[in-house]
């Protein structure tokens, strides 16, 4: 045990890492683990936890033994311990991607007391040759970075970690010091119990991180989306989370061929294309880094500009410690999630087969997340609230979406109360799920058998849906008048100011909640011009498809179909490049009739002054469908559609579809081995004369004029025949 005064620790501050001040609790932190006593750190990301360790470490006699899960992370922090020292031996990392010879080199180092801080995975701690070796070296402390993969309850369980205090009693009896960023009351008790140190002194800093925005979108449109958020950040530096390994790698090509550069990083990568991707992104060689979730990024990057969240992650915990990558430089922060509740079901479905406790657990967890991507609460105090601090949602200071762009509100003083009630009535005994069902009267059979069907409050909202009810529980656990019992994966209980308002009700203004699966609940940013067709324009495109038409003596919807010129009165393109990703037009179409419509659309634009959406015009990956090269390979082959079909477990319409759409962005199909089959070689003529007559491609109007003598699917395939040999 060394004690120092607070001069000498301010002097090694200075000496070591060139600070003269510490940040908030650093200072008491490191005198308490230096006084050799038990210490547990909870602090938000960017508060500075890594100093609390590294500093005594440095200046207490042996090495410290700091476990952490991430090889990654590992190297960063024993290169930034090295760049502040004066021999690369002052720290080591032991783990399973090191070389018999290395290991030989960080023993020795450690044998003759070079080595102030060894960075070990759990993993290679339980070695019997890795605990043989440290028992005979003199070890200042024990310290656990990310103490939150120790709890079951937590984002990230690693069974693992629970035998730590085990090992450490084999090695030697030193103090331990435990940090995290993200640790809920039930987590950071589960922890303390875990590494026998209920007696440690416990410092918990603020989970407030005031320079984060936090906001969420409907998932639509989300490639063009994130696309258009990066390009308006003028390529700043960020991280994209995604749910699998696939979605991480056409992201990552989407945003490339999009002038982005942005590099994958997933657990499936080989280990050296790993560290050379993370290499680049700290070198800011590349912008933007696409991650899963599931693999923690171990990356030490303090100018992250924004974290966005292409998919839900699966707890509360995990999205505050990926959004807490953003901003840990106290600069700007946004983290961005784009939220549809099928994330979540499939989130659900990896839970299946997995024990019925963690199955609880696992629930809750994306019970509590899905409360936060549909509250209409201020964001910040959620996740406070959700982390056991109260907040006061003006210190927001608008700094997220439900703060900025605040929901209608309306007096819930009755609702509140009949909820409370009905958690009174059901003896504190049920999840919020339960409740909701409860009151709208869903006569389940769980209901019955407890007789719950005869309760007064039974029944009593069923003038609104149980998504309503389910708003009006969040709201009272995030006002203080329920809370969650952990123990029970999350029964609902009365606090002492939920009885009072029962016994005394008053005012209460509830928010109207999100639903990101309607259409009018799109907050999401729109550039100038991109949410509506300019009604000039496209007359004036209208009248150009015309011309051509009759140039080339084409029906007008031969040269671009209405869709497609809807589009370009909303994304404005100026080159045959951005033309080819308008809907429905493909290289071919724009090569062949796109010429006079980007340079009319680019006087337009100058002409009028018009703030293009550049950015919102998403260059496509070049289209890599299996169905699509399939179908196209065997209609080459001259293979009939039925067996295309059932080859895919397909409908033959559905195949035809393809075909249309194929077809329609410009590439020349020949079926004719099909339809000849079908139609003798009058009719084929007939339907093809009409549609070189037609002002519209309307099916109806087809089967209408040609009197109903040919069914639809013959109509349709003579309409692709048409469209093939004429357009493309």
């Amino acid at each position: 045990m060394i004690t120092s005064s607070k001069v000498g620790l301010k002097d090694s501050l200075k000496k070591y890492f060139g600070f003269n001040e510490f940040k908030g609790e650093q200072e008491r932190i490191i005198q308490n683990v230096l006084e050799g006593k038990n210490t547990f750190v909870i602090m938000p990301t960017g508060g500075g936890k890594s100093l609390c360790y590294q500093l005594p470490a440095l200046i207490s006699e042996g090495t410290a033994i700091v476990v952490s899960p991430l090889i990654a992370l590992m190297k960063n922090q024993v290169d930034a311990i090295r760049n502040i020292s004066e021999s690369d031996s002052v720290a080591h990392f032991l783990n399973s991607s090191l070389t018999k010879t290395e290991i030989k080199k960080v023993k020795d180092d450690i044998s003759e007391g070079k080595t102030k801080l060894l960075y070990v995975a759990p993993e290679s701690l339980t070695k019997k040759e890795n605990i043989e070796f440290l028992t005979g070296v003199e070890i200042s402390f024990f310290a656990i970075d990310e103490a939150h993969c120790i709890s079951e309850w937590g984002h990230d369980f690693r069974p693992e970690y629970r035998r730590l205090r085990e090992i450490f009693e084999a090695i030697s009896n030193v103090p331990i010091i435990a940090l995290t960023a993200t640790a809920t009351p039930k987590v950071q008790h589960d922890i303390q119990k875990n590494l026998h140190m209920l007696d440690a002194t416990i410092f918990q800093m603020s989970f407030n991180r005031d320079n984060l925005y936090y906001e969420v979108r409907p998932k639509k449109d989300v490639e063009k989306n994130i696309i258009r958020f990066i390009k308006e950040r003028d390529l700043k530096s960020g991280i994209i989370y995604c749910l699998s390994r696939k979605k991480v790698e056409e992201i990552a090509e989407l945003l490339q061929i999009n002038g982005i550069n942005a590099l994958a990083y997933h657990a499936g990568l080989d280990s050296n294309v790993r560290a050379k991707h993370q290499d680049m992104f700290l070198m800011e060689e590349a912008d933007v880094i696409v991650a899963t979730i599931a693999f923690g990024m171990g990356i030490d990057k303090p100018d992250v500009r924004f974290v966005i969240h292409h998919d839900i992650p699966k707890s509360l915990e995990s999205y505050y410690q990926e959004t807490g990558r953003a901003g840990r430089d106290g600069g700007e922060g946004y983290c961005l999630t784009f939220y549809s509740y099928k994330d979540i079901e499939k989130l659900e479905k990896f839970l299946h087969g997995k024990p019925i406790a963690e199955q609880e657990i696992g629930k809750q967890l994306l019970h509590e997340i899905v409360s936060y991507a549909e509250t209409s609460v201020c964001r910040r105090k959620y996740i406070l609230h959700y982390f056991g601090e109260r907040f006061n949602e003006e210190g927001c200071n608008a700094m997220c979406d439900n703060c900025r762009y605040p929901r209608d509100k309306f007096e819930g003083k009755n609702e509140v109360l009949l909820f409370l009630k009905a958690v009174q009535e059901l003896k504190e005994s049920q999840k919020a799920k339960y409740i909701c069902d409860f009151l709208i009267g869903n006569d389940s059979q769980e209901s019955k058998s407890y007789k719950h069907d005869t309760l007064p409050s039974f029944g009593e909202g069923k003038d609104q849906e149980a998504v309503f009810w389910n708003a009006v529980s969040r709201q009272c656990l995030v006002h203080g008048f329920l809370f969650k019992e952990i123990e029970s994966y999350g029964t609902l209980k009365l606090t002492e100011d939920g009885l009072d308002f029962i016994a005394n009700p008053r005012s209460f203004m509830l928010l109207k909640e999100h639903n990101y699966e309607s259409d009018e609940d799109n907050t999401s940013y729109q550039p100038k011009g991109s949410n509506a067709a300019d009604e000039r324009l496209l007359k004036i495109l209208l009248d150009l498809r015309k011309q051509i038409s009759k140039q080339k003596n084409v029906p007008p919807f031969v040269v671009f179909q209405e869709p497609s010129l809807l589009d370009m009165t909303i994304q404005y393109p100026i080159s045959l490049d951005e033309l080819s990703n308008i809907v429905g037009v493909g290289t071919g179409k724009a090569n062949r009739y796109g010429k006079p419509f980007v340079e009319l659309i680019s006087k337009y634009v100058e002409e009028n002054e018009i703030e293009r959406p550049q950015d919102y015009v998403v260059k496509s990956v070049i289209n890599k469908s299996v169905l699509k090269v399939h179908i196209i390979q065997n209609v080459d082959r001259k293979m009939p559609l039925e067996d295309i079909a059932s080859s895919k477990g397909k409908t033959v319409e559905e195949i035809i579809s393809e075909i249309e759409g194929i077809v329609s962005s410009g590439t020349k199909m020949n079926i004719d081995y099909y339809i000849d089959d079908m139609l003798d070689e009058d009719d084929q003529e007939d339907i093809y004369d009409y549609f070189r007559e037609a002002e519209t491609d309307s099916l109806d109007e087809a089967y209408e004029e040609l009197n109903g003598d040919y069914e639809e699917e013959q109509i349709r395939l003579m309409r692709i025949k048409f469209l093939s040999e004429m357009g493309n």
